[in-house]
Parts: C-alpha cells; sequence; structure tokens
C-alpha cells in the first residue's frame, strides 16, 4: 500500500497542522508496517502555480524549454498522487482559504483525463478509489453556526475539489488555535486524539 503525506504549512516545527498530519501518518504506519510512504514538502520543493504557457501546453501547444523543469516537476506530483492508495494533507487555513503553496500542488493533480473527465452526464470524478485524509488548523471557530461561517474557504472549498474527482475526504480538525493557549491546547489535543482513534483501512 502506498500513502502520500503532503505538508503545506510555511509555519514549520511550529505548525499545528504539521503535526496533526504526522500523527495520521503514524496512526496508518502502525496498522500497516510494510506502507510505502511519499512524504512532499511544498515549503521546500514548492510547484509554480499555473502560467498561460502552462495550460496553452496542456492544450496541445510546443513546450518551451525554460517551462520542461516544471513540467517534469507537475507530472511527478501528478505520479506521486495516482499512485498512492491513501492521501494525508496537512492543511492550514491562511486568509479563510488554503495556502497558495496548496492550491499549486491541486492545480496539478485536478487534469482532465487524469482525475476527472467531462461526459454527457457533466464530470465525473476518476480518482474515486482512493482515501484521502485531510489535517486542517483554523485560528478561529468557522463552524455553520458561528457568525465567521460565510468566510470558511478551507474545509468547503477541500471537501468540493477532491468531491469533484471522485474522492469523499476525511478530516481532522484543530479550530480555535489562535484564540488562547487553552484554545490551542484544547484543539490540538482533541485533533491527535482523533488522529490516534482513526481507522487503519
Amino acid at each position: 500500500m502506498k500513502l502520500l503525506h503532503i505538508d503545506s504549512s510555511v509555519l514549520g516545527p511550529h505548525s499545528v497542522s504539521r503535526q496533526v498530519s504526522a500523527a495520521i501518518v503514524d496512526r496508518l504506519r502502525q496498522a500497516t508496517p510494510a506502507l510505502d510512504i511519499v512524504y512532499r514538502d511544498l515549503t521546500q520543493t514548492p510547484l509554480a502555480h499555473l502560467s498561460g504557457s502552462h495550460l496553452a501546453v496542456a492544450q496541445g501547444a510546443p513546450a518551451p524549454a525554460e517551462l520542461a523543469p516544471d513540467l517534469a516537476a507537475s507530472a511527478a506530483a501528478l505520479d506521486e498522487f495516482l499512485a498512492a492508495d491513501v492521501v494525508v494533507i496537512g492543511a492550514p487555513m491562511y486568509n479563510f482559504t488554503i495556502p497558495s503553496q496548496l492550491k499549486a500542488w491541486i492545480d496539478r493533480i485536478v487534469v482532465a483525463g487524469k482525475t476527472f473527465s467531462y461526459g454527457a452526464n457533466g464530470p465525473q470524478g476518476l480518482a474515486g478509489g482512493k482515501r484521502v485524509i485531510l489535517a486542517i488548523s483554523r485560528g478561529g471557530y468557522y463552524g455553520a453556526d458561528t457568525p465567521l461561517a460565510v468566510l470558511e474557504h478551507l474545509e468547503t472549498y477541500l471537501r468540493g475539489v477532491f468531491g469533484f474527482i471522485g474522492i469523499n475526504p476525511e478530516f481532522i480538525i484543530a479550530d480555535g488555535i489562535q484564540v488562547g493557549p487553552d484554545h490551542r491546547e484544547k484543539a490540538i489535543a482533541g485533533a491527535l486524539q482523533a488522529a490516534t482513534s482513526l481507522r487503519a483501512a
């Protein structure tokens, strides 16, 4: 079984989402000792954001020589995702949505003909055989019953984009980590407990 572990927080060892994503991977590794794990840190090896040249090449235009390294990195990211049985992603909320580094990675894996297709009945996800687990962290509280619910574009976006490619993602959430020390401690403890209780398969 292959697992792809993605982190996207810029905070390094101070990151809550990294701490929780690592706990999820440890839980799955303990349950499946032979697990083949590939790790990608999107802040250490970021992918370029899409440009007009990328889109032109995707439509069949010749690839400029200077774009070759990035196209190779893009293909590698897609291949990693396609090869994985399980994907674990650490995703903090930045300004109400995902980090731009994570968006750049998502732009390389949401690819027509690879992870979704268009047909007579509209789009169809092609990646439905994967398990995706997201460790998300948010500074405040963004639940449906809160005043800030309208600004929640992290979990909602990730649920939507993975659903579009055929995946029903799982979430482990640490909320309120910037509200105060007690809130942060409680949020981290709850998320880590959820990680250790995660179903093995």
